[in-house]
């Protein structure tokens, strides 16, 4: 497989990685694309637009980015309180009086961004078309029981986190984070990111599926070993829970649910728009927009939750709605702080390199935080920059 786009001076082990990504791990379509203090200097795609087609990746093929959608979910609320509208500090009630319920007064807004909530199940998981519908969502993980006490433990949300940062978005500003991303974010940054997708631009997107190839070494998949193979396998456990959350799993082909705004699952994206948001979380982008002051972005990957995950049982590390550098999620440094999407899809900057990155795929694997195709593109570009 050939790739196409560009690659600038010395980020020429990127594209080998790219094009070896097609022969030994099992990419069907991908694009991923590097900016450097807010330059583009990789700009790769290949492969087919769907994972079952034959129609060539385009410049601008977009696909479902999954959990990668809660990193840009993060930076609505981190924008509010740069703003001065949400205090991270203040307790969620204060905007949400509901959430009050079942021992839940005393959460803070940190909480909810850390994985701290203590929220990640619903005892009566929602249907497709009941996750859809934000007050029935809202409604649902306002009225849980915390399986712990809100703030001493940490563990991923993995649907709730939709209704969580959603709501609160829509009580502080009287906005769905939808039209907020897209007005305060994707528009004026220029990225190619939908939450909750504009028919208009259906046609752009590819459909997503399974793909299987031999796991590289270091990857958290849905069973790596015995102990997240049990905690899948029982129905009580929070890890299948919280994944169950919404029941049955949805068909991300479907326009319908495509159509939805799920922040913790179902943004839409380019590799580009992905890289351009994180790009401008850092710096300016094309010598334009910077969405974060210094102060908020290392707001984001100051470490708030880390070690044993509740959910996902390994070893996690959680910043401000971000996933920081561990073995877990393995980024470009100590300093990156981003969010990758289960089974591919992989977005984060790295303030101290100055570099963004984005990559998308429609085809899905079983990894959870660290897909071997995204991470052998993370290897390139360390390699791009350090030579080693």
């Amino acid at each position: 497989m050939d790739a196409n786009g560009t690659v600038a001076e010395g980020f020429e082990p990127v594209r080998d990685a790219f094009v070896r990504n097609f022969g030994t791990l099992g990419d069907r379509g991908a694009a991923v694309t590097v900016y450097r203090d807010g330059h583009k200097v990789v700009d790769l795609w290949g492969g087919t637009r769907d994972v079952d087609g034959t129609e060539p990746w385009q410049r601008g093929t977009a696909q479902i980015v999954r959990s990668a959608t809660k990193g840009v979910a993060a930076a609505v609320l981190l924008l509010l309180h740069q703003r001065g509208e949400l205090d991270l500090d203040a307790p969620v009630v204060k905007w949400w009086p509901e959430y009050e319920a079942a021992g839940k007064e005393r959460t803070l807004v940190r909480h909810l961004l850390a994985h701290r909530a203590g929220v990640p199940v619903l005892d009566r998981p929602l249907t497709v078309a009941q996750a859809a519908d934000p007050e029935l969502g809202a409604a649902a993980v306002a009225a849980q029981a915390p399986a712990w006490q809100p703030g001493t433990d940490h563990g991923y949300h993995a649907q709730t986190y939709s209704w969580l940062t959603a709501e609160l978005v829509r009580r502080v500003t009287g906005r769905p984070i939808d039209e907020w991303i897209a007005d305060e974010i994707a528009g004026p940054v220029g990225a190619d990111f939908w939450l909750g997708l504009p028919p208009a631009e259906a046609a752009r997107v590819g459909r997503v599926g399974p793909v299987a190839a031999e796991e590289a070494a270091g990857a958290l998949r849905t069973r790596p070993k015995r102990a997240v193979s049990d905690a899948y396998a029982d129905p009580e456990s929070l890890t299948r829970r919280a994944f169950g959350a919404i029941t049955p799993q949805p068909d991300e082909n479907d326009p319908l649910y495509r159509a939805a705004a799920l922040p913790a699952s179902n943004g839409i994206a380019t590799a580009d728009g992905l890289a351009r948001i994180y790009a401008s979380l850092i710096g300016e982008v094309d010598g334009g927009v910077r969405l974060f002051t210094p102060e908020t972005a290392d707001l984001a990957r100051g470490e708030q939750s880390s070690g044993p995950d509740r959910v996902l049982v390994v070893n996690t590390r959680f910043g401000l709605g971000y996933m920081l550098h561990g073995s877990a999620s393995p980024l470009l440094s100590p300093g990156s702080f981003g969010h990758p999407g289960r089974g591919g899809a992989l977005g984060f900057a790295d303030p101290e390199s100055g570099i963004a990155f984005g990559y998308v795929t429609n085809g899905f694997r079983s990894s959870v935080t660290a897909d071997p195709r995204a991470q052998a593109l993370v290897r390139a570009v360390r390699t791009a920059l350090t030579g080693s």
